[in-house]
C-alpha cells in the first residue's frame, strides 16, 4: 500500500497539469497547482517535467504544455507578465491604419513597464496607474485576450505623449476619444 501512495502524487501532478485547461505556467503556478510548498520540491518536479518533455521552459520561472509556435504571441507576452493586461497603443493603431510606421514590438498596458523578448517576438509594456488600468472603457475581450479600442488607444497613446503624432487622425472619432478620456480619469 506504501509504494502505491508513494507512485500517486507523482502521477496525480501529472494528470493535474495535462488536465488543466491553461497551457502556460510560471513557478509559483506549478506549486499552487501541485500544492508543493517546499521550493527544493518544486524546482526538481519542474526539472524532471521539463527534462521529460512534459513542459517546455520558455524562460526562466516561465513554462508551457504546448509547442510555442502553438500559441497566440499576444497570449504569450500577456502570459508572461503574470498580472492584468491589455493590448494597446503602437499594436492597435499599427493594425488600425492609423498610423503607418511598422513596429517592431507587441504593445501591452500594465502596472509594469518592462521590455522582453520571447523567440522572436519583442514586447513593451507600458506601466499605468491602477485607477486607469483597471478601468476597462473601450476594453474589450475576445479569445481571453483583453484589447484596446480605437478610441481607448489613442487615449492610451496620449496619456504617455500628449504630442502624439497619429498619420491619420481622420480615422478617429474624437469625440469618444475625449468621452474614454473624461470617463477613464486621464487629464485632457
Amino acid at each position: 500500500m506504501y509504494s502505491i501512495m508513494k507512485r500517486n502524487p507523482k502521477k496525480n501532478k501529472l494528470d493535474l497539469l495535462l488536465k488543466y485547461s491553461q497551457n502556460l505556467f510560471h513557478t509559483g503556478d506549478l506549486g499552487l497547482l501541485w500544492n508543493i510548498e517546499n521550493k527544493n520540491t518544486l524546482y526538481m518536479t519542474i526539472k524532471r517535467y521539463v527534462d521529460r518533455g512534459i513542459l517546455i521552459r520558455v524562460q526562466k520561472g516561465f513554462y508551457s504544455k504546448i509547442p510555442l509556435e502553438r500559441l497566440s504571441p499576444i497570449k504569450l507576452g500577456m502570459s508572461f507578465l503574470h498580472s492584468f493586461c491589455y493590448l494597446s497603443t503602437e499594436s492597435i493603431l499599427v493594425k488600425e491604419g492609423i498610423i503607418s510606421q511598422a513596429i517592431p514590438h507587441i504593445t501591452l498596458i500594465s502596472n509594469q513597464s518592462k521590455k522582453f523578448k520571447i523567440k522572436n517576438d519583442s514586447y513593451i509594456s507600458r506601466q499605468m496607474k491602477d485607477e486607469f488600468l483597471f478601468n476597462e472603457i473601450g476594453i474589450t475581450t475576445r479569445d481571453n485576450v483583453k484589447e484596446a479600442s480605437i478610441e481607448r488607444a489613442v487615449a492610451d497613446m496620449l496619456y504617455y505623449d500628449a504630442n502624439y503624432h497619429f498619420d491619420a487622425p481622420n480615422l478617429i472619432d474624437w469625440s469618444k476619444v475625449k468621452k474614454i478620456q473624461k470617463e477613464v480619469g486621464f487629464k485632457f
